[in-house]
């Protein structure tokens, strides 16, 4: 008889326990950094989350006795289902054991059998924006605010199970140099007299929300042939804007405009919370927005969290201006490295802008794989 049970999460003691499993799987592991368990119960939550105006979501966790070593989320939204049959599963972990990871994505497979689904894919959360893609290289970098770490025996268990790849994310690490190249500084300036183009300062950071809506568009519109992108409805659009720029540092935020006003590109960074993270432990309160506040205002490296350029501009240097204005803040900002975000490898127009920078001596690459099965 197994030792294992699977237990689907019915309540908010159980979310949490769900929430807080992998901050005991990864213990000591210096890589690991443990998300906020406010902003995951909000992700998680139906009555929080407004991705769940159009989709369904079910968590569950395999109990050895009374221990959870394992947990998964199935996550069906409603237009991918439709169009291609698809189901997603994220927030997965568990310890090295095949019977704990079979009964986990076995309850995610049932669920997609009985709504007449034909394919498993993931890790993806609801959005873009939420946890995604399992690490496969990079596994002595330490993870950052909005990445997965997982222990490289995840990739045995998904070949095991079946499971190949759908797409790979692409990750660059990279030492900054400490003063603006001056090539990509007169570009800059030959761009912003050809084009009208202009890169936009602000006095404080809620002189920002103004452009987020804008910001939020270009997504959707430069994003939306990407792998597993759907576009966001305005009050996800609402509900991002309230969770990310809320607290941004208006130094490490470009918004790059036309002669109208209009948005042409944009670029969000933040300083690196990962330290920060680990010495909250997932609780901001009563002590742990302390290493935050700390890292919000004293920092030498930086996540580049989101960057794009709408689609009509993407052959006129907005990116020049983009740069250059990020890379002057850097500089004044005492910045010595910078981390990009998952970017498909397939997405030669983003990537293309980090060349320069990612063949330095000392640079590191990080692969995160979404993985899919026929079922």
């Amino acid at each position: 008889m197994s030792d294992f049970t699977i237990h689907e999460v019915s309540n908010k003691n159980e979310l949490i326990a769900f929430i807080k499993f992998p901050t005991k799987l990864y213990k000591g592991v210096s890589e690991y950094v443990p998300p906020i368990l406010s902003f995951e119960l909000s992700t998680l939550s139906k009555q929080k989350n407004p991705a769940f105006d159009h989709c369904e979501a079910r968590y569950w966790v395999v109990k050895r006795k009374n221990e959870i070593v394992g947990r998964i989320a199935g996550i069906l939204l409603n237009v991918e289902a439709e169009e291609k049959k698809h189901i997603r599963f994220g927030w997965v972990d568990f310890i090295d054991d095949y019977e704990v990871s079979k009964l986990l994505f076995d309850a995610v497979i049932t669920w997609a059998k009985d709504k007449q689904l034909e394919k498993i894919h993931g890790p993806l959360g609801f959005t873009d924006l939420d946890f995604e893609g399992a690490l496969v290289e990079g596994f002595d970098q330490i993870a950052t605010q909005a990445t997965i770490y997982n222990f490289p025996y995840y990739l045995d268990h998904y070949k095991q199970l079946g499971f190949t790849k759908a797409c790979d994310w692409l990750e660059y690490r990279f030492n900054l140099p400490s003063q603006i190249d001056k090539r990509l500084q007169r570009t800059a300036n030959l761009v912003a007299k050809r084009s009208g183009f202009e890169a936009k300062t602000f006095k404080k950071s809620k002189d920002i929300l103004k452009y987020t809506n804008q910001v939020f568009d270009i997504l959707n519109e430069a994003y939306g042939h990407l792998y597993g992108y759907y576009p966001l409805s305005q009050r996800q659009i609402d509900y991002f804007t309230k969770m990310y720029f809320g607290f941004v540092k208006k130094e490490f935020v470009s918004i790059i405009v036309d002669q109208n006003d209009e948005v042409a590109a944009f670029a969000l960074s933040l300083p690196s919370l990962s330290t920060a993270f680990q010495k909250a432990k997932g609780w901001l309160y009563p002590f742990g927005f302390i290493p935050v506040l700390r890292a919000m205002n004293n920092n030498d490296i930086v996540d580049m969290f989101l960057i794009g350029t709408r689609p009509k501009f993407q052959k006129q240097g907005a990116s020049a201006l983009l740069f250059q204005q990020l890379n002057q803040a850097y500089v004044n900002q005492k910045v010595k490295r910078v981390f990009t975000g998952p970017m498909l490898e397939e997405n030669l127009n983003v990537i293309n802008l980090w060349s320069d920078y990612i063949k330095q001596e000392g640079s590191a690459t990080l692969r995160r794989r979404c993985y899919i099965k026929a079922i």
